[in-house]
C-alpha cells in the first residue's frame, strides 16, 4: 500500500496481455475474470485510500476540540483562582465584603458557563475520536478485501501459465471470499471482528 491507495496491477500484466491475445477460450476467461477483478480491487482500494483518508481527518479535528477543551479547563482555572482570591479578601479587615461577594457569585456563575463549554468541546473529541477508529476499520475491512482480490488477480496468472483447472477454482474462491470481504466493508458489517470477539470472550470464560 502506497500513500496514495492501494495497487492493484502488478507482475501480472503481462500474463494477462497475453491471455487477451491467446486466442482461446480457456486463455480468454482467464483474461476477463482478471480485467473484472482488477477493476473490482481498484474500486476496493478507492474505498480504503478515502476511509483511511477520513480516520486522518477525524483524528485531527478530535485533537483540535481536544485543545479548545484544554483552553477552556485553563480558563475555568483562572476564574478559580480570582474566585479564591476574592473569597480571602472577604476575610480581611476594612474591606468592601458585599462587593467581594459580588464577585465572588460572578466568578461562579462564569465559571459553569465555562464548564459546560469545556465539556462540550471534550464531548466532541471523544465523537470524532470515535469516528476515527470506525473509519480506520472500515479501512482494514478494504484492505482485506483488497488483497484478497489481488491474490486471486495472482492465481488467475498462474492459472494462465499452468493451466491447471484446479488453480482456476482457488482464484475464483478467494476472489468470493475478496468480494465478500467487500460487501461487509460496504454495509459496515464484521463477522471476523465478532468472531474473534466471541472466541476471546470463550477464551477468557475459561
Amino acid at each position: 500500500m502506497s500513500g496514495h491507495g492501494f495497487h492493484v496491477h502488478g507482475p501480472h500484466d503481462h500474463a494477462v496481455e497475453h491471455a487477451a491475445h491467446g486466442g482461446d477460450s480457456f486463455s480468454n476467461n482467464i483474461a476477463v475474470m482478471t480485467a473484472i477483478l482488477a477493476t473490482v480491487g481498484a474500486m476496493f482500494g478507492y474505498q480504503g485510500g478515502a476511509t483511511q483518508n477520513d480516520a486522518a481527518l477525524f483524528k485531527n479535528n478530535a485533537a483540535i476540540d481536544k485543545t479548545q477543551a484544554a483552553n477552556s479547563w485553563n480558563y475555568y482555572q483562572a476564574k478559580s483562582n480570582k474566585q479564591n482570591l476574592a473569597e480571602l479578601a472577604m476575610t480581611l479587615p476594612g474591606v468592601d465584603v458585599e462587593r467581594y461577594k459580588s464577585e465572588v457569585a460572578r466568578y461562579k456563575s462564569e465559571k459553569e458557563d465555562i464548564k459546560k463549554e469545556a465539556e462540550k468541546w471534550e464531548e466532541s473529541s471523544k465523537e470524532w475520536n470515535h469516528k476515527s477508529d470506525e473509519a480506520m476499520h472500515a479501512h482494514h475491512q478494504w484492505a482485506l478485501a483488497t488483497t484478497a482480490e489481488q491474490i486471486a488477480i495472482s492465481l488467475a496468472a498462474i492459472t494462465l501459465l499452468t493451466r491447471k483447472k484446479w488453480l482456476q477454482a482457488a482464484a475464483y474462491g478467494v476472489a468470493g471470499v475478496g468480494l465478500a470481504l467487500g460487501a461487509f466493508a460496504w454495509l459496515h458489517v464484521d463477522p471476523l471482528g465478532a468472531m474473534m470477539l466471541k472466541l476471546g470472550g470463550a477464551a477468557a470464560g475459561h
